[in-house]
């Protein structure tokens, strides 16, 4: 599977109206074709099955760096897989999209493909601590997003735990910045924390939590 070859895939699923809505609706300057994501899905799955990981590789890069967005979004499925053998080529590309990341879409489908890489190997949370003071703040929000599976376990094992604390000692960095989107970002990962450590929840918006602003405080709080 070529890039050139994976392009005319997209291109030939574009629909321009939608097209037309997804800009609206994005506002990112980019250009974008219309298509969606679980046809996107299913192109990256395709893709998945006929490439081994270098290759997946290069053809999220050459993806990636179209700037369309639907073919960055197919990068990112591309790359959305739990077990890799020898990820490190794959974790360092996701890494390289994090500063150019510029909206909430493209930037929550490449965290995503990244959280698992960091599941794979936690010590990389050192490398994502680095984003929680750049200056990009959609590279500071992906510190959350991507962390997100730890806000999810049922039996956490004392290492996740840890975890758990150290992504609340940046969330407690982040409370008094009043961009919204990072304001949503501790608000989602307190929020989806709730409902398996309700305790450090509760922790969290009684002590620094309390200057979040209070439809922040709000949805962190929704479950508890």
């Amino acid at each position: 599977m070529t890039p050139a070859d994976a392009l005319a895939q997209l291109h030939a699923l574009a629909d321009p109206t939608k097209a037309a809505g997804m800009a609206a609706y994005h506002k990112a300057p980019r250009p974008y074709l219309g298509i969606t994501v679980p046809e996107l899905t299913a192109l990256a799955t395709s893709w998945r099955e006929c490439t081994d990981t270098a290759q997946r590789v290069a053809l999220a890069d050459a993806l990636w760096q179209t700037d369309i967005h639907e073919a960055r979004v197919a990068a990112a499925k591309l790359l959305t897989q739990a077990r890799i053998t020898d990820d490190d080529a794959v974790w360092r590309l996701i890494a390289s999209w994090v500063p150019t990341f510029d909206a909430w879409a493209l930037a929550d489908h490449a965290c995503d493909a990244g959280a698992r890489r960091l599941v794979a190997d936690p010590a990389r949370l050192d490398e994502v601590e680095g984003w929680t003071t750049h200056e990009n703040m959609w590279t500071r929000r992906a510190a959350l997003v991507m962390t997100l599976p730890w806000t999810k376990q049922n039996f956490p094992k004392p290492a996740d735990l840890a975890i758990r604390d150290r992504v609340l000692g940046w969330a407690a960095t982040y409370v008094t910045d009043k961009d919204w989107f990072i304001q949503k970002a501790v608000a989602w990962w307190l929020r989806d924390l709730s409902k398996h450590d309700p305790q450090r929840t509760h922790d969290f918006l009684e002590g620094p939590g309390q200057d979040l602003k209070p439809w922040a405080r709000k949805e962190a709080a929704k479950y508890l």
